[in-house]
Formats: C-alpha cells, sequence, structure tokens
C-alpha cells in the first residue's frame, strides 16, 4: 500500500488526548489519527448525502427519522 505524509499541528490538549488514547488502544499515533481521519470524513459523505436526498424524502412524507423508523418498522 502505498502511503502519503501529512503534517498536521496539534494543541496540547489534542497532542496529549491523542497520546492517551493511542496508549490506551495500544495503537500507535498515527493509526489513531488515520482512523479518526477517516471516520470523520466518511461522516462528511453521509451527512452531503443526506442533504442531497433531503428533499426527496420531504416530498414523501419523510420529515425525521421518526418518519424513516415508522415506515421500515
Amino acid at each position: 500500500m502505498k502511503t502519503a505524509t501529512l503534517s498536521i499541528r496539534l494543541d496540547k490538549d489534542l497532542e496529549r488526548l491523542l497520546g492517551k488514547v493511542s496508549k490506551q488502544l495500544g495503537r500507535s499515533r498515527s493509526e489513531v489519527a488515520r482512523d479518526a481521519i477517516r471516520r470523520q470524513l466518511r461522516l462528511a459523505q453521509f451527512e452531503a448525502s443526506r442533504r442531497r436526498m433531503m428533499p426527496f424524502a420531504e416530498a414523501r412524507g419523510f420529515l425525521t427519522d421518526e418518519d424513516v423508523f415508522a415506515k421500515i418498522s
């Protein structure tokens, strides 16, 4: 797998938290940071998809998550 290097600046609190979580998980700081970035990017993709779909859902009467759950339950 080819990789790229990304340099970012972390404030002291975030650096401390990254180190703490890395130790708790027994994973490297890079692995934890990669996973966090991956999750955030997937969440952003999901939210963008949801925004694009909302007009279609609203036109069919789905205004809330509860509307969707009621239909599929």
